[in-house]
């Protein structure tokens, strides 16, 4: 065994891409052919440990609670869904072309970019005047191609919660207050992608819309904000790696909003956000269907449109940012350099790999990993030495390794070996289960 590590070196974005990309976790959609800006595939490992942090917060947020109901709503809504949240009118970002070599920039982002390729005797741009660029994707729907046949890809999941408000509550028999989650795909016609994963084109959130009377919008607003917070501290973010921001300038319709926000290479940016959305939504889409969205509380006879607190988390961006606090490149005290990604047990991929010292163990082995893999993902690895076996596991973030040696075939017992430690304990085969059991899922 390697001596324990004595260093660990800041992690850059580099690293992460290059880890990505080597192990399976997540590269460039359309990779053969050039790959297309703004569109990323998940892996083995990636889609393992992006399920894992959707499951994750699916737990924590619909069923530990009775006062959550979940849906699943279609990517594509009604067009008036979105005249009526203002995505068709506002939703757009600041945007200017440069007239030498076509490209285009958000304005309020041009620190930084490449310089001109296409000037003669200048690096600069030369940039037209910033102009509004609508963030939403349209689509056709049917075989005519009018304007009645416009439709767009969702820019955000909140849509449909508050298009589905009174056929949820009334179908999971909730009274105000109480929540409605969602997660799902939503599309963003960003002008410059970036940081790779961080600013997509096409990328998924997980959000909970909790409606409540307006005179408590604060109370809760508090609670989801203080609940929220925790979930990123049992992630494994470190007390310097989580701030939260409070908004500077709230959106007319907004009483309050906050951001947690998680320090990346590339500085900190948000992973989450916290809204006290007030009445505004199911107003408009009151005032847009002609459907009522009030409700009567039954003891006072009171009837009012709900207010709502909204949580928002980016599941790719707190995906990143969990391969961006796993990761190290550790030395050893024997000089020996590995590379370990350090994941929390709920999110990692792969809970355990089990490892025979010698292919002529494998059928042993193969069983043992086969009656684990009723309860966990697990990983089974008999090509290559021991110490190599142990490099591939550490840097896919796997809790622990099993090895099956000569000696198991006597007493009966496997060695485990714990990735950040890389300590070994000697475990009989029969109690494997359980000690696996209290470790990958006890830290709850």
């Amino acid at each position: 065994m390697s001596a324990p590590a004595t260093e660990r070196s800041p992690v850059r974005m580099d690293e992460i891409v290059s880890l990505c990309a080597r192990r399976g976790f997540i590269f460039q959609s359309g990779e053969i052919y050039g790959g297309i800006n703004g569109f990323w595939d998940y892996g083995p490992l990636g889609v393992e440990l992006k399920n894992n942090l959707k499951a994750f917060w699916w737990q924590r947020m619909v069923r530990e609670r009775d006062d959550v109901e979940g849906i699943d709503s279609a990517i594509i809504t009604h067009p008036r869904t979105w005249e009526a949240s203002g995505h068709v009118a506002n939703f757009s970002d600041p945007m200017v072309d440069c007239r030498a070599c076509k490209k285009r920039f958000r304005a309020d982002q041009l620190e930084g970019i490449p310089p001109c390729d296409a000037r003669e005797g200048s690096s600069q741009h030369d940039f037209t005047e910033p102009r509004a660029f609508n963030l939403m994707l349209s689509t056709q729907i049917g075989a005519s191609q009018d304007a009645s046949s416009i439709a767009y890809l969702r820019a955000e999941t909140c849509g449909s919660i508050f298009t589905d408000f009174r056929r949820v509550r009334e179908a999971g028999r909730q009274k105000i207050p109480f929540g409605i989650a969602q997660i799902g795909k939503a599309f963003r016609n960003e002008i410059n992608p970036r940081n790779f994963t961080f600013r997509s084109r096409e990328f998924e959130q997980a959000e909970l819309e909790f409606f409540c009377h307006p005179s408590e919008s604060a109370k809760w607003f508090e609670h989801w904000k203080a609940l929220r917070l925790k979930f990123h501290r049992d992630l494994g973010f470190r007390e310097d790696q989580l701030r939260v921001i409070p908004h500077t300038t709230l959106a007319h319709y907004a009483r309050a909003a906050v951001d947690i926000e998680f320090l990346f290479p590339f500085g900190w940016q948000e992973i989450e956000g916290i809204h006290d959305r007030g009445s505004f939504d199911l107003t408009q889409h009151a005032e847009f269907s002609g459907k009522d969205m009030s409700v009567t509380i039954e003891e006072t006879k009171e009837r009012f449109v709900p207010a709502v607190v909204e949580t928002s988390v980016g599941v790719d961006r707190t995906a990143l940012a969990i391969l961006c606090n796993g990761y190290a490149e550790e030395k050893l005290e024997d000089g020996e350099t590995r590379s370990v990604l350090r994941l929390a047990p709920v999110v990692a991929p792969i809970k355990a790999a089990v490892l025979p010292l010698s292919k002529k163990l494998s059928e042993k082995t193969e069983r043992i990993a086969a009656d684990l893999r009723r309860r966990w993902n697990v990983f089974h690895d008999d090509a290559g030495n021991i110490g190599r076996r142990y490099r591939r596991q550490d840097e896919a973030g796997t809790p622990f390794c099993v090895t099956y040696d000569f000696d198991s075939e006597s007493d009966a017992s496997v060695t485990v070996r714990e990735r950040d430690s890389m300590a070994q304990d000697r475990i009989a085969i029969d109690a494997l289960r359980g000690y696996l059991e209290e470790r990958l899922e006890g830290w709850r």
